[in-house]
C-alpha cells in the first residue's frame, strides 16, 4: 500500500476489517449497557416482596367504591401498605385510599377497603402493594 501525505490527502481512512471490529464493539457495548440496566430495574422495581391483585368491586353509589383485593406476600410477618383506587368512566381518577395490611399467619389475605370518591366512579382498582408502610398508618 502506498503511503499519502496526510497533509495533502487526508487521514487515512479505516479498512473494512477494522471498522467491523469497531461496529462490532460497540454493539456489544450497548447490548452489555442494555442488561445491565434491566437487572438493576429489576432488581429495584420488579419482582417485589408483595403483591395487589383486583378481586372484585362494587359501586355503592355515586360517592363510594368498595375494593376487595387479595394481598400475597413474601413475608406475612410484616405489615404492608396497598393503594386502591376508584375511577370515572373516562378514567380519571376519582378518589384513592391507602389501606394497611396487618401481619398475618397466611401468605395471602384478602382485604376490603371503602374508597370515597369526588364524583361517580364506575370501577375500582388497585394501584399497587408495598413494604414501605407510613407511619401514619402504623398504631403507635
Amino acid at each position: 500500500m502506498i503511503e499519502r501525505p496526510p497533509a495533502r490527502y487526508g487521514q487515512p481512512r479505516l479498512t473494512r476489517g477494522k471498522r467491523r471490529w469497531i461496529v462490532a464493539a460497540l454493539t456489544l457495548l450497548v447490548l452489555v449497557t442494555g442488561v445491565a440496566i434491566a437487572a438493576v430495574a429489576f432488581v429495584r422495581f420488579g419482582g417485589g416482596d408483595v403483591e395487589g391483585e383486583l378481586g372484585g368491586y362494587r359501586v355503592v353509589d355515586d360517592r363510594t367504591v368498595e375494593v376487595i383485593l387479595s394481598v400475597t406476600r413474601d413475608d406475612p410477618s410484616q405489615p404492608v401498605v396497598c393503594i386502591v383506587r376508584a375511577r370515572s368512566y373516562d378514567g380519571d381518577e376519582t378518589g384513592r385510599r391507602e389501606l394497611l395490611v396487618p401481619p398475618s399467619t397466611e401468605e395471602t389475605v384478602q382485604v376490603t377497603a371503602v374508597v370515597t370518591t369526588s364524583r361517580p366512579a364506575v370501577v375500582g382498582d388497585v394501584y399497587g402493594c408495598g413494604t414501605d408502610v407510613p407511619s401514619y398508618l402504623v398504631s403507635p
